[in-house]
């Protein structure tokens, strides 16, 4: 039998876009681990309404 992990879906939402005020969102939806990663996940990530690479960041 499988052991139930600590892993987590989370979503990373784009940081630039949301300080534009530009329509619409970029999101991704990714998991991790809690227990090697407990703090607020960071990544870069290309977001197609800038059409370019943008910092993502985890929300609850």
């Amino acid at each position: 039998m499988a052991k139930k992990g600590n892993r987590v879906q989370v979503i990373l939402e784009c940081t630039e876009h949301k300080e534009s005020g530009m329509p619409g969102t970029s999101r991704y939806i990714t998991t991790k681990n809690k227990k090697n990663t407990p703090d607020r996940m960071e990544r870069r990530k290309y977001n197609p309404i800038l059409k370019k690479v943008t910092l993502h960041r985890e929300i609850k």
